[in-house]
């Protein structure tokens, strides 16, 4: 997927109050709240804002935090890491829609065995496109 470029004041449109806050200002869901932090369903988690596959289901787990966990990306192009400042005194990995840039959330080295890794992922910034029943 190509690079996607909007002006903020299109991402307004195009998302809600708590999807732009998310998505476009960094912002963090509570814990336990968001739409997808205990959903087993199969199929595909894609960018809300921009509809780029991130995160399969077959790699969604429980990790006790309340957002939703993946130990991997469908593709690791399919995500981009940065630095983030954010917390003084703490310096945490940010995940962002390598399509979009929009915030996705952060990514841990305390995730399984298989990968090592957690990525955080807020549910506001994800789309479930349900793999229909055979």
């Amino acid at each position: 997927m190509d690079k996607m470029t909007k002006t903020e004041a299109e991402w307004r449109k195009t998302l809600t109050k708590e999807q732009y806050n998310i998505l476009r200002e960094k912002g963090t869901e509570k814990a336990f709240t968001g739409k997808y932090w205990n959903t087993k369903a199969d199929g595909v988690y894609k960018c809300a804002a921009c509809g780029q596959a991130l995160f399969d289901s077959d790699r969604k787990y429980d990790s006790g935090t309340g957002w939703p966990s993946f130990s991997k990306p469908v593709a690791g192009e399919n995500v981009d890491t940065a630095v983030d400042p954010g917390i003084p005194g703490r310096v945490r990995t940010e995940v962002v829609c390598s399509s979009c840039n929009s915030h996705l959330g952060h990514v841990f080295d305390d995730g399984p065995e298989t990968t090592g890794k957690r990525y955080c992922i807020n549910s506001a910034a994800l789309a479930l496109d349900q793999k229909k029943p055979k």
